[in-house]
């Protein structure tokens, strides 16, 4: 791309052409005369054309300003009309939230009751999406993101980092092969959220051998193979903030006291331009809040 004159000269041309007169494209850019017609003349200098023809009656464009003129104008309607959306998304309108589909369901849409308690004028809308949201095209205020924390050119706030233990079924205790210690996991079905990667992991770290860390379900979505582990169907690796409400209300439970720690954490993040929207700090208030005081859902 080549380079662009700059913003200034581009402004004071636009304002001339569409007043027809410096001096009026002065006192609405509040500058003088003179500055004005420097900007227009570095701006013909880098062109290497005329812009305007001047006349005793004003300015009349050339060819080339004729050309230039609309393109400029439609463009700088377009970065006002923008610029009025975003000020009128900043004092109102909805908080659009971009998060994982698991963790919007099993811990962020559980809690949000509280969150409505507390700021009722404020709209949340969940955008739950395995991809990461991006915020210069598509219509999202903020998003929660499992990662390192580094997403350049965004404010990134940690939220929490929890360890991964499997869970099942309260059923699955007892049976034809209760579940005792570890190495009884080989006569029951491995449940996996997008890879067997966490099971292999966990099993190594805890010694246990004999057991395919191979087999079972591959779910594209943690909160699916919760669900499966509930209903009965095996058991899980999942995250703790995934599982704690159902281990709460004993819909699943802990067969082992053994976590394989993590290094990822959840992160809250908004663009640089947003973080201190109204709305969005109190989202991110609360959320903080949240994770300072853990709490089952309600």
């Amino acid at each position: 791309m080549s380079e662009l004159p700059s913003l200034n000269a581009l402004r004071a041309f636009e304002a001339a052409a569409r007043r027809g007169s410096m001096k009026a494209a002065a006192a609405e850019l509040f500058v003088t005369p003179g500055a004005v017609s420097q900007q227009i003349k570095s701006l013909e200098e880098s062109l290497g054309a005329p812009l305007f023809r001047r006349l005793k009656g004003g300015l009349t464009l050339t060819e080339t300003g004729a050309a230039l003129y609309p393109v400029l104008r439609e463009s700088f309607e377009s970065i006002a009309r923008a610029l009025e959306r975003l000020k009128r998304r900043e004092q109102a309108g909805p908080l659009t939230v971009s998060v994982l589909p698991s963790f919007a369901a099993k811990w962020l849409v559980p809690r949000l009751g509280r969150f409505r308690e507390r700021h009722p004028e404020i709209d949340v809308r969940i955008s739950a999406n395995v991809h990461l949201a991006d915020f210069t095209r598509e219509d999202v205020d903020v998003g929660i993101r499992h990662g390192q924390g580094e997403y350049p050119g965004l404010r990134s706030d940690r939220l929490l980092s929890v360890p991964l233990y499997p869970v099942c079924s309260p059923r699955l205790l007892n049976g034809g092969h209760p579940l005792r210690e570890p190495a009884d996991l080989r006569f029951h079905t491995l449940l996996h959220d997008d890879s067997p990667r966490e099971w292999r992991r966990w099993l190594k770290l805890h010694g246990v051998r004999g057991v395919d860390a191979e087999r079972g379900p591959v779910f594209n979505d943690a909160a699916m193979a919760v669900e499966a582990a509930v209903e009965g169907q095996g058991v899980a690796m999942t995250r703790a903030e995934l599982a704690e409400q159902d281990l709460a209300e004993g819909r699943l439970v802990k067969p082992f006291d053994l976590s394989l720690p993590i290094e990822a954490a959840y992160y809250f993040v908004s663009p640089e331009a947003v973080a201190d929207w109204p709305k969005v700090v109190a989202f991110r208030e609360w959320l903080l809040e949240e994770v300072a005081t853990p709490r089952i859902p309600r």
